[in-house]
């Protein structure tokens, strides 16, 4: 007999680790916007920049799947 996840505790597993992207997301924007003028004299604005322009769309992308999958009735 097959154990199933409750559908609450599946929507927790999936749902968190994408909040905690958005909180990873808004404090790298706020990283950067307070440390632009040193970033960019060190060269490391790019870098930055790059992580940035990585975690927004997966962290966007990560959040319309799971409301797919909240409207499909799959969570």
């Amino acid at each position: 007999m097959e154990k199933k996840i409750h559908p609450a505790l599946l929507r927790l597993f999936v749902i968190f680790p994408n909040i905690l992207s958005y909180v990873l997301l808004i404090g790298l924007v706020i990283f950067v916007s307070s440390n632009y003028a040193v970033l960019q004299q060190n060269g490391a604005l790019p870098m930055w920049l790059g992580i940035m322009a990585v975690l927004a769309p997966a962290a966007l992308f990560t959040t319309y799947r799971i409301r797919q999958k909240i409207k499909a009735g799959a969570m």
